[in-house]
């Protein structure tokens, strides 16, 4: 036995970073274990935004959102902006957006309906057919600044995070949690998991929901004029388009557009990166999107790890502690999510919502 921990966080995305740095904040020294390279495009945390979508009616995700908000908040400023784009969402289609806006409210977070016309004329570079939901709280989450910021805190804290250090297997024991690495054993008193679409080989002794891993390619196309974007969600007919379709401006990069959850299944360790349903999305973005140029793709290449009912899993057995199963929508929440995480590696009477537990 080399080396001896309170808490070990497996996995190095933004789930482990954002649960290493609320350990941290509460006087812990965790240590994050990854076996890539910091930076690396192999999971699900890469990129320079991510959509921070607001639109949810379920009490537990609101709970969460409002719990992550204040995370992301205490996160602060890094390079002079917040992490946090908070340039507006707007939400629409077959979608029950009366019932969203009153969510929100209720939680005291800005939500406005505005007829198809108002929308269009505040947003020239989109069509919308029917009444839209604006909430001027949300817009994007700098991922890769995010990432940055998280491991920083970390560290500066007194926590570590190896990068390219692979863990062959956890095993618990009586006296803790045995973290088996190429040529050395450490140990835990707990470990938090958060491997992505590894999951399931990590822990093949917790019975877990199935967790299904797609290949996703929303794509980056280039705005035609200077209109203002805000961040989207389209919910549209299934009969016309593949998916529901989500995006947001990425400065530098153009807009970002994809269908929600549509990808081949995969083998995380061989992906072939064979881009699917391109000519869908173009065709959605030269009906719905006249501000964007339809030719002018440029995919990427993302993996989603995804629950039946697109529930997380945040869970405790034992010693080890379980955050999985993020479905494409987990990035946003991982303030949130790190903070359960880090209840339930120091309490083991601790619960978090009823919906993400373990069967």
């Amino acid at each position: 036995m080399s080396d001896s921990m309170e808490v070990a966080v497996i996995g190095g995305g933004v789930m482990g970073l954002a649960t290493a740095w609320e350990l941290a904040r509460r006087g812990l020294k965790p240590v994050v274990f990854d076996r890539f390279a910091r930076g690396h495009h192999q999971g699900a945390s890469h990129g320079a935004t991510r959509n921070f979508n607001n639109a949810y009616d379920e009490e537990y995700y609101l709970d969460l959102l409002v719990r992550a908000r204040e995370g992301w908040n205490a996160l602060g400023q890094v390079d002079g902006e917040p992490l946090l784009r908070l340039h507006g969402l707007v939400t629409h289609g077959d979608v029950d957006v009366a019932v969203i806006e009153r969510r929100l409210i209720d939680r005291g977070i800005h939500a406005e309906t505005l007829t198809a016309g108002e929308a269009s004329s505040r947003w020239s570079g989109m069509r919308f057919g029917d009444d839209v939901l604006f909430s001027r709280d949300a817009g994007v989450a700098r991922a890769s600044a995010a990432l940055g910021e998280l491991e920083r805190r970390i560290v500066a804290a007194g926590g570590e995070v190896r990068w390219e250090t692979p863990v062959a297997r956890i095993e618990e024991t009586d006296e803790g949690v045995d973290i088996m690495l190429s040529e050395e054993r450490m140990r835990a008193d707990v470990a938090v998991v958060t491997v992505g679409a590894w999951t399931e080989r990590m822990l093949p002794g917790i019975r877990l929901p199935r967790l299904e891993v797609t290949e996703e390619f929303p794509a980056h196309f280039r705005p035609r004029g200077d209109d203002v974007w805000p961040s989207f969600n389209h919910y549209v007919d299934p009969d016309l388009h593949p998916a529901t379709v989500y995006g947001m401006p990425t400065p530098g990069e153009g807009v970002k557009v994809g269908f929600h959850r549509v990808g081949d299944v995969v083998d995380p360790d061989a992906r072939p990166h064979a881009v699917t349903h391109a000519g869908a999305l173009a065709d959605y973005v030269r009906e719905w999107m006249p501000g964007l140029d339809p030719a002018s793709a440029v995919p990427v290449s993302c993996t989603y790890t995804s629950t039946d009912d697109s529930a997380f899993v945040l869970d405790r057995r034992g010693r080890i502690v379980v955050g999985a199963g993020f479905s494409g929508h987990g990035f946003k929440f991982a303030p949130g999510v790190g903070a359960t995480l880090a209840d339930l590696a120091l309490d083991p009477t601790a619960l978090a919502a009823a919906p993400f537990r373990l069967s």
